[in-house]
């Protein structure tokens, strides 16, 4: 890894956070589907809010396409669930089973192409599509904007005044490892847990 972690040292905001953290790795989820639901789980709602409500549902169903969809809806909701994220994580299960998702089913398509394709299941927007490129897929160089702790890291670390157009503009440099110089902005701010990154979007 310290190729990438010397690229990153390269850029003078990031240096501090990579020698305050180490070097932080990407480790991708064991399971894509649970990976998945997490992301459903942490939309638009408060780290702790989606961890209790993760606790609770894992402990409730067999959190796999066939346990999500044999159960009953109101066990979701008894999870904790809103009936919308409910919906979610069955439309999602659906998209599992009928298309055959896997690692190595998104295999050779870009970024953009994973995105359109997930983005297809109602209730998957941008920022949980990100998430699976990251999180699941494992792919490097993801730079997802949408996500408010992003934001706030680029902010505190680069320049308090940028546009989210020139957070982009600006990730260029860190490129082909922008998914590693997102782990250390979301640890640039002191409301998102180090462990948990990918909390809020909007």
């Amino acid at each position: 890894m310290t190729e990438v972690h010397d690229r990153l040292r390269e850029d003078e905001h990031l240096r501090p956070l990579v020698e305050e953290h180490g070097e932080l790795t990407l480790e991708p989820a064991d399971d894509f589907y649970q990976r998945f639901v997490t992301s459903i789980l942490r939309q638009q709602v408060s780290m702790a809010s989606a961890a209790a409500t993760r606790e609770r549902l894992f402990d409730a169903v067999e959190v796999t396409p066939e346990g999500v969809l044999d159960a009953d809806v109101d066990v979701l909701r008894d999870a904790g669930l809103s009936q919308a994220k409910a919906r979610y994580v069955r439309n999602v299960a659906e998209a599992f089973l009928e298309r055959g998702y896997s690692r190595e089913h998104f295999e050779g398509m870009s970024h953009d192409e994973v995105v359109d394709e997930l983005t297809t299941i109602t209730g998957v927007g941008e920022w949980t599509a990100h998430m699976q490129l990251m999180f699941a897929l494992g792919r490097e160089d993801v730079f997802p904007v949408g996500d408010l702790g992003i934001r706030k890291g680029m902010r505190n670390v680069v320049d308090p005044d940028l546009t989210r157009a020139e957070m982009v503009d600006y990730s260029e440099r860190w490129s082909p490892y922008r998914t590693y110089a997102s782990l250390y902005l979301w640890r640039a701010q002191d409301d998102v847990s180090e462990d948990v990154p990918g909390a809020v979007q909007d």
